[in-house]
């Protein structure tokens, strides 16, 4: 193991009181929870992309993808040294296909370009230490509620993906009949998964999901994977589109182009700092009073693979809330990243096996890593007004709105307008108004139809 001590010092697993072990378990809950986007981001983009030539598309789109959320996560790793993990965004990849591309018109080249260009100021506004600014400037009482709203949005998430939790004309939504199907081998799996975390046994987590797989194939709910090992075809159609995009951008319509960018800016900009602040309070960097040590370096992360992917041919690279899986697995730092981006690009050849597992398999983990981020609301001032009322409304957003940025946007709005009803106008800082004058902005027009 003395060939492993430089490592161990470079990533501070001393000060983390963390082991390979844990971090390297910590990896692969973190990569199983969120390696469905290898195969939803393809599903989605491939509605908007079409290729002149005769191409495996679909197989293509996984490369982008993987590639995108391997170098992204490997800059968080080894630069921030954080245990988080990045891959193109849910919701912005169906934003990009269905609404810009299909919606609007826009060449998909043109999208990517737009994309491209958001990636890259990103990087100037972390340059510029001003993505950093916003953060310090949110109250702490904000901060906790994000991390709990992640874990409400996690959990429900999972509910309703796994469909224990399904509409209904009347109610909105209600709970499904859990005798049959999916929703009864998701029940079963939390089950396990939740008996193996109160025997406090390392990467229950991660048994959990691959316990309900094979439940879920040898039960005949979910195919069993069609083969293990294939090989990845080259992008070729797809690199360096967002580049050459760039060039008919302005000449389509230089307007639409804009809102198109200042979309995509807005909500990965919000949904980073939503997403950060949650795990950052999660994994116990950020605590009260105390600033998010090298916050500026993960904002590069992002900002490095939205820019990176666009050339890949994906859209927006972000920071995922499934990174909380592996920071409840007990990830503390940057080897636990480098081990995601590891199995990313491993996961090139794997395709096949990784697309086997069931969506579903991995909600019972999700669902109890959404119990495991409810325990930040102990630390909001609830005698407080205030900060109680504006932390409870980016709580409850958050699941309820599907939007992590929206629920950091209502508590961000309601907390100084309340503070200011209470007389307390000058303990606000000036960031804070800025912030909210923002998210009004948001909501009010970039979320208008």
């Amino acid at each position: 193991m003395a060939n492993l001590t430089p490592l161990a010092e470079f990533f501070g697993f001393s000060a983390l009181k963390t082991g390979f072990r844990q971090e390297a378990i910590a990896a692969v809950t973190t990569f199983v929870t969120m390696a469905y986007i290898l195969a939803v981001n393809p599903a989605i983009l491939s509605n908007a992309i079409f290729l002149e030539t005769p191409g495996d598309l679909f197989g293509e789109l996984v490369v982008a993808t993987a590639l995108a959320a391997a170098i992204a996560t490997l800059v968080m790793g080894l630069y921030a040294k954080y245990p988080f993990a990045l891959a193109p965004g849910m919701g912005l990849n169906a934003y990009f296909a269905f609404s810009v591309v299909l919606g609007l018109g826009i060449p998909w080249p043109v999208a990517l370009a737009a994309v491209f260009v958001e990636g890259v100021l990103f990087m100037i506004l972390t340059a510029l230490n001003l993505r950093g600014a916003i953060v310090r400037a949110i109250p702490d009482g904000l901060k906790y509620a994000t991390s709990a709203g992640i874990g409400l949005f996690i959990a429900y998430i999972a509910l309703t993906e796994s469909e224990i939790i399904i509409a209904d004309e009347v109610t909105t939504t209600a709970l499904n009949d859990l005798t049959q199907g999916v929703p009864a081998l998701t029940v079963l799996g939390l089950g396990i998964t939740a008996a193996l975390m109160a025997r406090r046994l390392r990467g229950a987590l991660l048994w959990g999901i691959l316990a309900t797989a094979v439940l879920a194939w040898g039960l005949g709910v979910a195919a069993p994977p069609e083969a293990i090992v294939s090989l990845p075809p080259l992008p070729v159609h797809l690199l360096g589109q967002g580049l050459m995009g760039l060039g008919t951008a302005l000449s389509v319509n230089p307007g639409q182009f804009l809102t198109v960018m200042v979309v995509f800016f807005f909500v990965d900009f919000f949904d980073t700092v939503g997403t950060l602040t949650g795990l950052g309070v999660k994994a116990g960097y950020l605590k009260s009073g105390q600033e998010f040590p090298r916050l500026n370096r993960a904002f590069m992360a992002d900002a490095v693979g939205t820019t990176v992917g666009a050339l890949l041919g994906t859209s927006t690279t972000t920071a995922y809330i499934e990174s909380a899986a592996g920071v409840s697995e007990g990830g503390r730092s940057g080897f636990t990243a480098v081990g995601v981006a590891g199995l990313f690009l491993l996961s090139l050849f794997f395709t096949p096996l990784l697309a086997g597992i069931p969506e579903f398999a991995t909600a019972p983990a999700l669902i109890l890593v959404g119990v495991l981020m409810m325990g930040t609301v102990r630390q909001i001032r609830w005698d407080d007004p205030a900060e109680a009322i504006s932390a409870f409304l980016t709580m409850v957003i958050m699941p309820l709105s599907y939007s992590i940025a929206d629920g950091l946007a209502v508590g961000a709005i309601a907390y100084p307008l309340l503070k200011s009803c209470q007389g307390r106008f000058r303990e606000i800082p000036i960031a804070m108004w800025v912030l909210a004058g923002l998210f009004v902005i948001k909501l009010t027009v970039l979320n208008s139809p």
